[in-house]
Parts: C-alpha cells; structure tokens; sequence
C-alpha cells in the first residue's frame, strides 16, 4: 500500500482467492451432505439353458472355455524359450512350434495361441502364469461354450451350437432364442429355459446300438428310426445314421449331420399302400369284400391312347384289399385307384400331411411332394402309380405322422420333440398336451387298416416283425430310388422300409425304420422287418408294456407282476414290486417326494419299505430289473 503494490492487480488477486476458495467450500459441502455414489455392480451372466431327455439326463449343458493370448513382445521380454517350456504341456502344443508361432507374431500387438481351452487348462495357466510373472503378457478371454455329455447321442436332434454361442442345427439351433432368449437393456436380464425333449436317453442307446449293427451288417448308406407314442405324438427315439460326436462336431462330415428324418424326401414304395387303401376305402370307392384279380399286371389303355403298365411280383389271383396288402399287390392297388377320383384321392394324402412340413420343432423340415392333377408332370399313371407310392416324395417324420391318424382311429395327432420347458429354477413354463388334427378317416376304416397290417405281420411280407406275444401290424416296402446321374431309376440303389404299430387293439406305439442303399439283400421284409422285431421287443420291455410271455417276472423265485393301473400315493409307502416304470409316472409327477429308479423293467426291490409313513421330502429309492 505504500506504493509500490497497484491496487487493481491487488483486487484481482483477491477476488480470484475469494471466489476459489467459496468453490471449494461449495463444492466440499455438496460432497459432504451427498450420499456416496453404488460401487459399479458386476453384470450378470446370462446362461444358456441346458437340453435334456424326458427323465431330466442332460444332452447339452453350458460350459466355460477361454481363449489364451499373448502380446508378443512381451513375452519375447520375459523369455519365449522359458514361457513355451512352461506352457506347452498345457496346451497341447508342441514347444518349437509355440516358440515358432509368436516369433512369427513379433510385430502384431495380440495373438491367440489357443481357442477354447476349457476350465481346468485355464486354472492351470493361470496358476502358471501368476508364479512367474507372466500375467502380464497373456490374456484369456471367456467365451460361452457347450458340453454334450452323450457324445453321438441323437446327435441330428440335439444339435450343436457354434463358437459365437448360437445353435446351428437341430433343438440348438430351432429353440436358440429359448435356450438364450434375446436380451432387453431396459429390463433386467433373462436366463436361459431348460428344454426337455420327449425322448428317452436310455432307449435311444439301446436303439442305436441294434441301428448300428444293422448298418454294419447290410453294408447301407444310411439308416432311419422314429418310434412316437400314438396317442400323444411325442418322439421317444429318433435316429438318424451316420451320427456326429457333438463334442467335436467341427470334424463331422455333413453325412453325419445330415438330419435325415425330417430334410430327405423319398419315394416310400409299398409301405404307402397302407394309406391308399385307407383312403379308397373311405370314400367308398370300394369295400373290404370287393375282389380284384391280379394276373401279374396292371395293363390300361387311355382315351389319350397311352398304355399304362404296371408290374406285380406275383400272380396272386382274387384277392380282396387285405389280401393285397398282406401281399403287397401293385396289380390289385392301381385296379383300386380306378374307384376314386384323382382330386379327392389327393385331398385325403395332403389331410394326412404329405405335401406340407410336418410343423415339429426340426429345423429344414421337407414338405415332400405331391403333384397338383394340373402339374404338367401329371398323366394318366400318376393316380395309380401314387397308389403303389410312387411317383410322391414323403419324409419319415411325415410318414410317422401320417401313421397317427390310423393309430388313433382316424384322428391324426402332432409330432413334437418337446416334452416341458423350465427356467433356470427349475420352474415349469410349458408342458406339452396333445394336439389333434381333424379326422380324416372313420374309425371303421382305421380298425380294417390295423387288422390288414396284423395280418401283414403274421402271414405277410412282414412276418418277420412279428413278436408273437404282442400283436404288431406293419407294412413294408421297397422302392428303387431315383439315378441322378441318368435320370430314371437306380437297378442297385433301393429304399427299404417298414411301418409298425402295436399293440393292434390298443395302440400305443409308431415305429418306422428306413434303410437307404443297402448292398446285397434290399427286400424290406427280409432285411427290415426283422429289425422292427428286434427294436419292438426293446421298446415293449422298455415301457413294461404288457406282453403274453411275460405274466411273472423272475427274480429270487417268482413276483408276480401287478395290474396296469397306475400307482397312488396316500399315507404310506405302497408296495412297488412287480410294477412297471409305465405305473410309476405318476409318482415322479409328485412334487412332495422324491422318487429315484434303477435300472429298465419292473421293481424288484424299493427302499424304504412298504408300509413306511410318507413324510415331506422323503426320497423312495427303486429298483428294477
């Protein structure tokens, strides 16, 4: 103030302390009576949902795997010789070429040196690379995985999902959006379902195995097996040879995960007849008495002048529609298809489902083909030459659901591969209830159908399917397939067939197997047939399905085996020996208990015993043989 400090710099000065130091006190109250800002929060994973078989075994699980990284000249830093001695036996590769791979890499700022190592590779890098300072240098990145616990199990069905965490075939890829269901950023997150399918793992294996060796033995191409439950139109087995192994399923050819059942189109044969006859018969164009001579050959000339011929493998004289069917007569079928118009015909295939995908949950499904009268391709054969099945292209899930409408009394019911859906606790979020279709035959036609195909079964060209103790009807067939490189038909390539249902009275079952370009025997009712036979008797014992042969079951000396009524719960442990695993369902239904089963037929032993007071959560343990 004497002078030599200006009062203007002076006031600046001051004002800019003042206004500084008013900042801060502001500024640390509103710290001070503010509440402290949430630690950010982790964000939840969202985990893919698991696919298993009808009894809860898993068929597909989620699974962590990592991608390992490095930056290469760090690691060039800390020693590549000494960090590819360390790492190698981990990885599985050899250390030259880990040496190798990231001297190659020098100038790059990141390389994988491996993808989807799984969680115990990664525990161990880690370990390693913590104890000698190297965490630094690497990276793993964490990427959803999948683990297939059964290998080749229903492999076509299952699926496999690829490394960006999306399905690419079969249930993975059709039910992607259940399995991981899109996610919202508004909302919170959505786990993944569980999707249980309708099949049984247990059968499945033990079909696939007889499958196996069928291949082998008939030297075939490729083999198909779809067994459902009639009333339900749920698949319990579905089979398509050559199966992939999931778990390495980027080695697979694609005839491995080619999904037969439900993408190829083929032309059935005499297997078909079944549905002509069923639709000659209900629209009156003939009747089971009628008669209609086979003399070895359908010969008709047309108005248009064309000859129409049409072979049969025998002369099998008069014969009424059972009997052709029993000898699967083309002669006496394409007499038959004279009794009906060719629209309405046509319009009783595509009530069954030719000619339109069966609507499952497979994805690629084929419609099949079932030609239009004003098709240019359709002529004067076409009507009977469809009538022997030929000329239409089916698939073997159309075949099967087709199958329905005779099981059922003329009703045909939707095939499904799904049996319940659950969230991640377990919950249920759908059940599967049948859903009928309309009726497309009488009940009175159906019921001549299945006593047509039991007749088949027993002094046909079936009869090699028949199990004795339980009544099958079945129908085969064999039809050469089509010669793409000359056109017409194959002289060596065949498809053979055969369709079963049982029990006749009361079906439960659909069973359907297709060998394609078998070598050596091709006849479906010498190489078919028996495998109908042996795949029955598994699924009949499977079920504990009731059989002739079976009225005791030995086990320790004799027990005899209850009736079929299911069983109930009240307020003691019942006695459960001599049931079958039919019987039991209902008490796996109860959410009370817990109920655990051993083995495939009927209970030989339980604990605890009958008798033993029912309390909350108790578990029941089963044993069956």
């Amino acid at each position: 103030m004497n002078g030599y400090i200006k009062k203007i710099p002076l006031y600046i000065f001051v004002g800019i302390s003042v206004a500084f130091t008013l900042y801060v006190i502001v500024n640390y109250g509103i710290f001070a009576f503010t509440e402290p800002p949430l630690p950010p929060q982790e964000q939840t994973e969202i985990q893919r949902g698991s696919i298993l078989d009808r009894n809860g075994k898993a068929l597909a699980v989620p699974a962590n795997y990592y991608h390992f990284g490095v930056t290469p000249a760090t690691i060039q830093t800390k020693g590549i010789e000494n960090f590819a001695q360390l790492v190698s036996p981990v990885l599985g590769i050899n250390e030259g070429e880990l040496k190798q791979q990231i001297l190659n890499s020098i100038d790059s700022s990141f390389i994988y040196l491996k993808k989807k190592i799984d969680q115990t590779a990664y525990e161990k890098l880690k370990k390693i690379c913590s104890k000698n300072g190297l965490s630094s240098a690497v990276r793993f990145d964490k990427v959803p995985g999948r683990v297939y616990p059964e290998n080749n199990l229903a492999s076509q069905l299952v699926g496999f999902m690829g490394a960006d965490g999306k399905g690419l075939a079969g249930i993975e890829y059709s039910m992607q959006d259940t399995l991981f269901p899109p996610q919202n950023p508004d909302s919170d997150p959505v786990q993944g379902k569980n999707i249980y399918l309708t099949i049984d793992a247990n059968l499945q294996s033990s079909l696939e195995k007889i499958t196996i060796d069928v291949m082998e033995e008939t030297r075939a191409e490729s083999l198909m097996l779809i067994a459902a439950e009639a009333k339900t139109g749920e698949v319990i087995s579905y089979i398509s040879l050559p199966e992939a192994n999931l778990n390495e399923y980027t080695k697979a050819s694609s005839e491995q995960m080619r999904n037969r059942p439900a993408t190829d189109g083929y032309e059935p044969g005499s297997v078909f007849k079944i549905f002509s006859v069923a639709s000659f018969l209900d629209s009156g164009g003939i009747s089971e008495s009628d008669i209609f001579l086979c003399d070895g050959i359908y010969s008709k000339r047309v108005q248009s002048g064309e000859l129409i011929k049409i072979t049969c493998l025998e002369h099998h004289g008069w014969i009424t529609a059972k009997g052709a069917l029993e000898g699967s007569c083309n002669d006496a079928l394409a007499q038959m298809s004279e009794h009906i118009e060719s629209e309405p015909f046509l319009a009783k295939l595509r009530s069954l489902g030719f000619g339109s995908k069966p609507g499952t949950e497979m994805p690629g499904e084929t419609p099949g083909l079932v030609r239009n009268t004003s098709d240019r391709f359709w002529s004067a054969r076409s009507k009977p030459t469809i009538a022997i099945g030929q000329e239409i292209t089916v698939s073997a899930l159309q075949m099967v659901q087709a199958a329905t409408a005779i099981a059922n009394g003329g009703v045909p019911v939707q095939l499904t591969f799904v049996s319940k859906i659950t969230d991640n606790t377990g919950r249920e979020e759908y059940t599967h209830a049948p859903i009928y279709k309309d009726r497309v035959f009488r009940s009175s036609t159906t019921d001549y159908l299945l006593s047509c195909m039991q007749t088949v079964a027993k002094s046909g060209t079936g009869h090699r399917a028949n199990i004795g103790d339980v009544s099958i009807g079945v129908k085969t067939g064999t039809a050469q397939m089509a010669d793409p490189v000359n056109g017409g038909y194959s002289k060596t390539d065949f498809i053979s067939n055969c369709i079963a249902i049982f029990p006749v009275e009361k079906p439960e079952i659909i069973l359907y197997i297709v060998i394609q370009k078998a070598r050596g025997e091709t006849y479906a009712g010498r190489i078919v047939a028996p495998v109908i036979a042996k795949a029955a008797d598994v699924i009949i014992d499977h079920l504990g399905m009731s059989r002739g042969s079976a009225s005791s079951l030995a086990h320790s000396g004799s027990i005899s085996i209850s009736g079929t009524a299911p069983v109930t719960l009240e307020t003691t442990v019942p006695d459960f020996k001599g049931m079958s695993k039919r019987q039991l369902l209902p008490v796996l239904d109860r959410k009370d208990i817990h109920v655990k089963i051993n083995g495939d037929g009927w209970v030989t032993t339980q604990n605890p015993p009958a008798g033993t007071p029912i309390t909350e959560n108790m578990e029941i343990e089963l044993y069956l043989e």
